[in-house]
């Protein structure tokens, strides 16, 4: 009589977890996810033999390690989508607590690859960014909490989780990582705000950050740099920005053609955090706006799906995920054209990248996890039956 009622998909006992899974998963964000793996594989064909023969390999050298890394992120991805929410916050509290301490001890241990930054453990034969796998367990993490603060009796959630976020925040700016630190504030804010959070509020935390960016560019080269660069009314034609541009410029409508860009000979980040200059210059405008519509898809449906939702929780964490997402993949693009400040942030699942492209796709499994059709009634059911009382 409930699923008569509610109209929920109904619960076959005994069925196995495969036939499940597929008639339960979000089979447009998964296309997606798949569609922009193929693309980043492309344009790793493209923009990683200069760097592979600068530094000794074989042409395709990285366009081989990024197909490893890519299916094993697809692996994880697919392994996590399977899981109920119950214990994605299983995992994602493991994972989380684990990568916390391993972001305690970046300082001491970690290598900055002579970047200027401290973000990776070099293993010898790859390396690993703690800060990546954090995000998706940090998200998890402070929507249980936030969850859980809305029940009768419940613990200050919204509390623990915002001490949680600050230090997490401060431990990336000493690192120094402003992409990702902004990054992490922005999906905590996201969620705040989901959770209820008053307007006043939010305005007197972006007064607050305003203030850290000011005393950021007063005490940090690194972060002044990359501001005045972004400021600044021309481009040096010899930076990372200025060739981007010029690229982009290049590209126009339809690209120069497959193979005959040469931004991938003058950018040293080619196939990570420029790779959109790449996209556009060989392939055009229509690429890049392909690689825009599959982000936008991912995150709208994965909304759309996650407002039928009941439990808070899932509704806390998808939409902290799903946001998180395509900032990342906006700010990446942004930074690109200029529209915003040089961040060193990578194009989820196209940029090259073990880190990124793993942790990726454990977000994007524990998101597709939660937008899972489940056998329960909308919540546009409940204030219904709310409002008719």
């Amino acid at each position: 009589m409930t699923e008569m009622v509610y109209g929920a998909a109904p619960v076959r006992d005994g069925e196995p977890i495969l036939p499940k899974w597929w008639r339960t998963i979000d089979m447009w964000s998964m296309s997606c996810i798949l569609i922009l793996f193929t693309i980043g594989l492309l344009l790793g064909l493209a923009a990683s033999p200069p760097l592979a023969a600068k530094n000794g390999f074989e042409a395709f050298h990285y366009v081989q390690r990024q197909a490893f890394f890519g299916c094993v992120a697809l692996v994880a991805m697919m392994l996590t989508s399977m899981m109920t929410p119950v214990m994605v916050r299983r995992l994602a509290v493991v994972g989380f607590l684990l990568t916390f301490v391993a972001l305690m001890l970046l300082p001491f241990f970690g290598t900055d690859f002579g970047k200027g930054a401290t973000r990776w453990f070099s293993l010898g034969f790859a390396s690993v960014q703690p800060s990546e796998f954090l995000k998706p367990g940090f998200v998890v993490v402070c929507a249980w909490m936030m969850a859980a603060g809305q029940d009768l009796n419940g613990p200050p959630g919204r509390m623990w989780s915002f001490i949680l976020c600050v230090t997490i925040v401060l431990m990336l700016a000493l690192q120094p990582d402003f992409g990702q630190a902004c990054l992490v504030l922005f999906g905590w804010g996201v969620m705040y705000f989901v959770a209820g959070a008053p307007m006043l509020l939010l305005v007197g935390m972006a007064g607050l950050v305003v203030m850290a960016g000011t005393v950021a560019y007063s005490s940090s080269e690194h972060f002044a740099r990359r501001i005045d660069g972004f400021l600044s009314a021309d481009i040096d034609p010899t930076t990372q920005l200025g060739y981007a541009t010029n690229a982009i410029r290049e590209g126009g409508l339809f690209g120069v053609g497959v193979g005959e860009g040469e931004v991938k000979w003058s950018l040293p980040d080619a196939h990570t955090d420029f790779i959109i200059a790449v996209a556009a210059e060989e392939y055009g405008l229509i690429l890049v706006l392909v690689i825009i519509a599959l982000y936008t898809v991912v995150v709208v449906r994965s909304l759309l799906r996650l407002m039928r939702e009941r439990d808070p929780f899932i509704r806390l964490a998808g939409t902290g995920l799903a946001c998180t997402f395509g900032v990342q993949a906006m700010i990446n693009m942004g930074v690109a054209v200029r529209l915003l400040p040089a961040k060193g942030m990578t194009l989820p699942f196209v940029s090259y990248g073990g880190s990124s492209v793993i942790a990726s796709g454990i977000a994007l499994g524990m998101l597709l996890a939660f937008t899972r059709t489940r056998p329960q009634g909308e919540i546009s059911d409940l204030l219904g039956r709310g409002r008719g009382r």
